[in-house]
């Protein structure tokens, strides 16, 4: 009896195979799949645009210099004269940096230098800086 079940143990292990060999893959894939990907895209899209706050722009330098008041004076004058301009102060040991606006391009910076040049005479420059953004909103189709 134990050699009749050796045997047939032995013949169907001989018939089995774990794997097969094969080189193709075949995917079935429903078709509403892509439409439910670029679905996630667009509200992705629509849920992170406000975490993107920041961008390469440039800013101008209205002041670097040591003196904390005259710096602090100035962007006092800042807020008052230019109201829509944001100041940004910066502490460089041992320099207080001044700069002010957040402008996407170059030009729209120097728009605002020959401006800003009546009340501050000197030590004014356009500078590549990270800027703050408003994101904008698209309109839903």
């Amino acid at each position: 009896m134990k050699i009749v079940l050796t045997l047939l143990c032995c013949f169907l292990m001989s018939h089995m195979f774990a794997q097969t060999d094969t080189t193709a893959v075949v995917i079935h894939k429903d078709a509403r799949i892509d439409a439910l990907i670029k679905k996630q895209i667009d509200i992705n899209e629509e849920t992170t645009r406000d975490s993107r706050r920041t961008a390469s722009g440039y800013r101008i330098l209205v002041m670097n210099s040591n003196d904390r008041k005259k710096v602090f004076d100035a962007k006092a004058r800042i807020y008052q004269l230019y109201p829509e301009l944001k100041p940004y102060l910066l502490y460089q040991a041992p320099f207080y940096k001044l700069k002010v606006g957040n402008f996407r391009t170059k030009e729209e910076a120097e728009e605002y230098l020959t401006e800003l040049s009546r009340d501050f005479p000197k030590g004014l420059f356009v500078v590549r800086d990270i800027i703050e953004v408003k994101p904008e909103r698209r309109d839903s189709d």
